[in-house]
């Protein structure tokens, strides 16, 4: 096996916690709605998550480990799709908030500020900040 082959699948690996772990968020009210099934379609296509690994993940997520990104630009993305995911059907739940910061700790966000971040995150999403402004402001914020 070459290098590039581990490089390869540990990306596709962190890809699927990734996608996992915004699986969770969709589900944490107990179903998925409309909103969060297009999300989650266009997510696992930006992610290069295959149909198989799409269908296993939806059945069980908590079988991928939360899997925190090394560099903080990526933390902030992962945030990103994270909070949007919160957002797809304009509903928040106290489940997904909770959630949320029990993820947002796992990608790496210090506990002392996590609710702090998550609040400011949702707040970006629901005033419609695209990914840009969101990891400007999250940056701004914890400076």
């Amino acid at each position: 096996m070459s290098i590039s082959d581990l490089y390869s699948s540990g990306f596709r690996e962190r890809n699927k916690s990734h996608f996992a772990a915004i699986v969770r968020v969709a589900l944490s009210d107990g179903v998925i709605t409309d909103e969060e099934k297009a999300f989650l379609d266009r997510l696992a296509g930006n992610l290069d998550i295959d149909k198989g690994d799409y269908e296993s993940i939806l059945e069980n997520p908590v079988e991928y480990p939360v899997n925190p990104p090394t560099f903080y630009n990526a933390r902030l993305e992962r945030l990103y799709d994270l909070a949007m995911m919160v957002y797809a059907d304009h509903h928040l739940g106290e489940r997904q908030q909770g959630l949320l910061e029990r993820l947002a700790v796992g990608l790496g966000f210090t506990p002392g500020n996590v609710k702090y971040v998550v609040a400011k995150a949702l707040e970006l999403v629901k005033d419609g900040v695209d990914s840009n402004g969101f990891k400007e402001e999250i940056r701004f914020m914890n400076r």
